[in-house]
């Protein structure tokens, strides 16, 4: 399981031209399920992106969480994270989940994020997305479990 995080300002997604979810403050967060994948892997990255002190403290140090600002969290299912672009010029997504399984454990990741009580906003599965975003830093991370 593959995420790249941003710490936002705001953020929203729109599928054909309806907004599914949109945060103010918060992560935003694209999430590649790979083959072989479990519940397991999916409650350890959401443990540590709840968790991972990115937020700004009073001295202007990251040592505040997700969870310390109550801020919000927008899941985005996005499986050309698992493309792999070493060879050739054209990636292979060999190592993403089938469909089928990629949308079940995006879905467990959600109703396991909902549980947090924060402010969470999603994509569709599968569908075409429009993600707008104010990055705020820029900071961003790439995490894998």
């Amino acid at each position: 399981m593959r995420a790249v995080i941003q710490r936002v300002s705001e953020a929203s997604v729109t599928v054909e031209g309806a907004v599914t979810g949109e945060i103010g403050q918060g992560i935003l967060v694209y999430l590649g399920v790979g083959k072989g994948d479990t519940q397991q892997k999916a409650d350890a990255l959401l443990d540590k992106i709840l968790q991972l002190r990115i937020f700004p403290d009073q001295a202007g140090k990251m040592n505040r969480s997700l969870l310390d600002v109550s801020g919000g969290l927008l899941v985005v299912s996005q499986f050309t994270l698992m493309g792999d672009c070493r060879k050739g010029r054209r990636p292979s997504f060999d190592a993403a989940a089938p469909p089928d399984e990629a949308k079940r454990l995006y879905e467990y990741f959600l109703a396991r994020a909902a549980f947090s009580g924060l402010p969470l906003g999603a994509g569709i599965f599968q569908a075409h997305m429009d993600v707008r975003s104010l990055n705020d830093g820029p900071v961003t991370f790439v995490l894998e479990m």
